[in-house]
């Protein structure tokens, strides 16, 4: 399995320099080289590197390595453009949208992530410090620091390419850790179901809702002071906005994180496996009235089932679980076998007046081990 740790580079002036000429210089790089495949249409690596591997050497002045990652960079930017066009995210061929990322090759941001390997860059954990290549040659010394839980899971799991990151004026280093799986409790009797929602971002099968209040008088808040701030467009004002930049997103991210660790260590308590809905396609089924302002960009726990991986106990199943309520005459709650169910709902469309959906209700089902 594996992980990503994020550990914050403390580079000195001189180091922080030499990091901004390497990112520059291999993203031009990466840019030129997007052009070239364009052009041939050739997005393939191998065939790319006949076409560009020498001249990125000698233009600006990279190194083997750097220069067949930058080639593998804009390779990998092109099959995720495919992947995107074939699942239809960019729309239907021949929308603005779809001729718009078809019809020009792709550019890559000075600052973008550049990834490393181990003959690039090597770790001191003891001594919490990095040799990195740069295009000014290798700098040794650069201290990092992050969480304990994170260095020690670095130190002992990191495996494969880390990636340099330039974002908000700080550096940062992601590595990818392959962390060993335990294996996969088969003997589950009972699932713990969990209800998606807006209003409440998570109710579970045994009565406890973690409701989405405080998420969504945040986002108001947010919202109403990033109007007022874009008004204003003082200079006091766009320092502001620059310093609450994704914070938002930020404290999104940590309430999920916290309500799928908890749902988690609930259900590795009690023995049982974690049963989601399927909302595959809810974005096409559904649509939000104006009323509702802007909707969150994507699902409170869709984490849940992705984010947290296997050590904390969760590991999806192959088949899917059918959970089906009929309708109940009291308030509130289903009826199954007979029995009323009061922390049961019936799953219903998030849009007001919408009828809820008829017959079995697939979720996929992920084992508690």
């Amino acid at each position: 399995m594996k992980l990503v740790v994020q550990v914050r580079l403390e580079p000195t002036p001189l180091q922080a320099a030499a990091l901004k000429a390497t990112l520059t210089a291999c993203n031009e790089a990466a840019s030129w080289v997007s052009g070239v495949a364009f052009d041939r249409d050739v997005k393939r690596n191998f065939t790319l590197r006949e076409y560009t591997y020498d001249e990125i050497k000698a233009r600006w002045n990279l190194g083997a390595q750097a220069a067949q990652h930058v080639i593998k960079k804009t390779c990998d930017a092109y099959a995720t453009l495919k992947a995107n066009l074939k699942a239809g995210n960019l729309g239907r061929p021949g929308s603005r949208r779809h001729t718009r990322a078809t019809g020009k090759p792709i550019v890559f941001r000075s600052e973008s992530a550049q990834p490393y390997d181990d003959r690039m860059l090597s770790w001191q954990m003891d001594e919490r410090r990095i040799s990195i290549w740069t295009v000014h040659g290798r700098i040794k010394n650069v201290a990092f620091t992050g969480a304990a839980g994170q260095l020690a899971t670095l130190a002992q799991y990191r495996r494969g390419e880390s990636d340099l990151l330039y974002r908000d004026g700080m550096w940062f280093l992601l590595a990818t850790c392959e962390v060993p799986e335990q294996p996969l409790n088969t003997a589950v009797d009972d699932f713990l179901g969990i209800d998606l929602g807006i209003v409440n971002i998570a109710t579970t099968s045994d009565g406890e809702i973690m409701a989405g209040r405080k998420v969504n008088r945040m986002r108001a808040r947010e919202r109403t002071l990033r109007s007022k701030l874009q008004k204003k467009n003082t200079p006091s004002a766009r320092r502001r906005l620059n310093k609450r930049r994704r914070k938002e997103q930020r404290r999104v991210r940590d309430i999920n994180h916290k309500i799928a660790k908890h749902v988690v260590a609930e259900a590795e308590r009690t023995g049982r496996g974690i049963a989601l809905e399927d909302l595959g396609g809810i974005r096409e089924r559904v649509r939000l009235r104006k009323p509702m302002g802007v909707p969150p960009c994507s699902n409170e726990v869709e984490s849940l089932g992705e984010g947290h991986p296997a050590f904390l106990g969760v590991r999806p199943a192959r088949r899917l679980h059918h959970v089906q309520g009929s309708p109940c005459g009291r308030a509130g709650g289903a009826c199954r076998g007979g029995v009323h169910l009061p922390h049961v709902r019936r799953v219903r469309a998030h849009r007001q007046g919408e009828p809820g959906l008829a017959g079995p209700v697939r979720v996929p089902v992920l084992r508690i081990r």
